[in-house]
């Protein structure tokens, strides 16, 4: 045989290896797949139900960065508040910034909305199906263009969350850091990754990492991939992904105001649009800072404080709690009463601590849970 006819017929193999590891994942995911709100599982899909780019961007949306955990029954609480695309790009985007409070990341409420609106007004309300044209919307980018187009169209997109890299790590015993690992991990995955059933394949191995090849623990007994497993073979399947050391994040601090007017309502105002928390209600309040915030001068007196971890910093948020005829002159806003405020986990538990610090014939007498 030549050196010619040998690559050739190695290459055969390694097709016919990839085709087979991509077939015995599929059918682990026809029998084992996570019934999600927003997924069309594998026995629908056989009876030609299709699913709904509507559902798949805003799971997509809401998942960055959230467990599924969270965001399952959020989830179903946007469809019932806007059920169809058109509806979300009516809604006043205050309204979507206060049922966004408790998910994070605000700056992806104000690009939902963004992007509802743009799908509206220049795709006649139905989602483009290239991962490109997808890419060019609000908040839509390489990670989630490939979700929707692969989920949403079944277009061959090559799909690499979290679960999946880790799958992947292990599968090609990727021995690397994340950031120099990506790009060999998109060409190898591109080897396995089958022409039909592409979403299905890429929920499998979303799947597969979820509750399978777990961080810590992995159960490669049970795994469909296990046979073709390179980390498993050589003996190092918990060592990778390789992680880069994480930073310690810096503290900072910062004082909240409380005011209460006579019918028991606080004062809340609007941040502005940029910036963290940007366009959500909350207290007023110091800029945050890593020195020590000192108490503001006055008629104040100490609630107590609220610790808070954001992405990148720690914050400690000293509470402070006065009465409106005891603050002259007021900071700009408006007294609602606590629990209609639709404000951000941390404000939210800034006021929970400012109410519980009202002497008990004060205190509101139903308090708005996180």
């Amino acid at each position: 045989m030549t050196v010619a006819a040998e690559c050739a017929n190695t290459r055969e193999n390694d097709k016919k290896e990839a085709a087979e590891a991509a077939s015995r994942l599929l059918a682990w995911y026809d029998l084992f797949a996570r019934p999600l709100p927003w997924r069309v599982g594998p026995a629908e899909r056989r009876n030609g139900v299709r699913p709904d780019p509507y559902r798949v961007w805003l799971s997509e949306i809401m998942l960055q960065q959230t467990t599924v955990a969270t965001v399952s029954s959020r989830f179903q609480q946007f469809l019932a508040r806007w059920p169809r695309l058109a509806d979300l790009a009516a809604a006043p985007i205050a309204d979507v910034l206060g049922e966004w409070a408790g998910l994070g990341y605000y700056a992806r409420a104000r690009n939902l909305h963004a992007c509802a609106q743009a799908v509206v007004r220049d795709h006649q309300g139905e989602f483009p199906q290239t991962e490109a044209a997808l890419r060019a919307l609000p908040g839509v980018g390489p990670y989630t263009s490939a979700a929707i187009a692969a989920i949403a169209f079944d277009a061959h997109a090559i799909v690499i969350d979290g679960n999946v890299e880790r799958v992947a790590a292990r599968f090609f015993a990727i021995d690397a850091p994340k950031r120099l690992a990506h790009a060999l991990t998109r060409e190898l995955l591109a080897g396995i990754w089958p022409q039909d059933r592409s979403g299905d394949f890429a929920q499998a191995l979303m799947d597969l990492g979820a509750g399978v090849c777990t961080p810590r623990n992995p159960r490669c007994q049970d795994c469909p991939l296990s046979k073709d497993c390179e980390a498993l073979r050589l003996g190092f399947v918990a060592e990778l992904p390789r992680r880069a050391p994480k930073p310690e994040k810096p503290h900072r601090t910062g004082n909240a105001f409380a005011i209460f007017d006579e019918e028991g309502r606080i004062l809340v105002e609007r941040r502005p649009e940029k910036g963290l928390l940007g366009g959500m209600l909350g207290l007023p309040g110091t800029v945050w800072t890593e020195q020590p915030a000192l108490p503001p001068g006055g008629a104040w007196r100490h609630a107590g404080e609220v610790r808070h971890v954001f992405t990148h910093f720690r914050l400690t948020l000293n509470v402070w709690i006065s009465t409106a005829s005891e603050i002259d002159p007021q900071p700009e806003g408006m007294f609602l009463p606590p629990a209609e405020i639709e404000a951000p986990t941390v404000m939210r538990k800034a006021i929970d601590v400012a109410c519980a610090a009202l002497p008990p014939q004060s205190q509101p007498r139903d308090l708005k849970k996180t």
